[in-house]
């Protein structure tokens, strides 16, 4: 299964890797170079259908879980001030998408989206410290039953040229549904209240809409 955002794409490259394997097949004399082209060509498919694809992700809604929005690896843990949209202290959980990675920006928690909006900006690699502030990004908040308001935002990279965002204000979302996109390589910042529990460690890897980011309860295996 492969995301929407990806159709062009796909079909694009699909019949691009087709014509260049039929030239590399009757117009190119010497052996190893039509096999290079042709094979080539192939990989170039496999890449882009690797990185648009969109599994399938089951969610039993936890209204006390904060889960993954994307696949990833955790860069950022720690206590900041959001100058944006609460303008005090909240825990961050950066989370870094290489582009192996499923890119499918997943809602982390079910609630109504009382802030969206888009900002155009730099295409610093995604690790900078400034990419969450200086980067194309989109910051949504969305008000959830438990956590009260938390805010993520999804950040380009140094490859990733386009943003895609589905939340509007006002539209009432559930954990897990698919929020959106980013295309080739990228960031999503989480922004949550100073009492939560987080329940995942830098370096880990996180899966998105499985993977727990944090609890209204200290998870056991957090405490030892």
């Amino acid at each position: 299964m492969f995301h929407r955002e990806g159709q062009n794409i796909i079909l694009s490259t699909f019949f691009i890797v087709v014509i260049a394997v039929l030239i590399a097949h009757f117009y190119v004399d010497i052996p190893w170079l039509r096999w290079l082209m042709q094979i080539g060509s192939v990989v170039i498919l496999v890449l882009i259908l690797q990185f648009f694809r969109n599994p399938k992700r089951t969610v039993n809604v936890k209204f006390d879980e904060i889960l993954a929005p994307v696949d990833g690896k955790v860069v950022v843990i720690e206590e900041v001030e959001e100058t944006e949209y609460f303008k005090d202290r909240r825990r961050q959980v950066s989370i870094f998408m290489s582009p192996t990675n499923v890119h499918v920006t997943r809602y982390a928690a079910s609630g109504i989206i009382t802030f969206s909006k888009y900002h155009p900006g730099k295409y610093l690699v995604a690790w900078h410290p400034k990419s969450s502030t200086e980067n194309e990004r989109t910051t949504v908040v969305i008000r959830t039953p438990k956590f009260g308001e938390i805010l993520y935002r999804q950040i380009a990279g140094a490859m990733a040229r386009r943003i895609v965002n589905y939340a509007e204000e006002g539209e009432s979302v559930q954990q897990g549904d698919d929020a959106g996109f980013i295309k080739f390589g990228s960031r999503v910042d989480l922004f949550l209240p100073l009492d939560c529990a987080i329940t995942v460690k830098l370096n880990q890897k996180v899966i998105g809409a499985k993977t727990c980011i944090a609890s209204t309860v200290e998870k056991k295996d957090n405490e030892e």
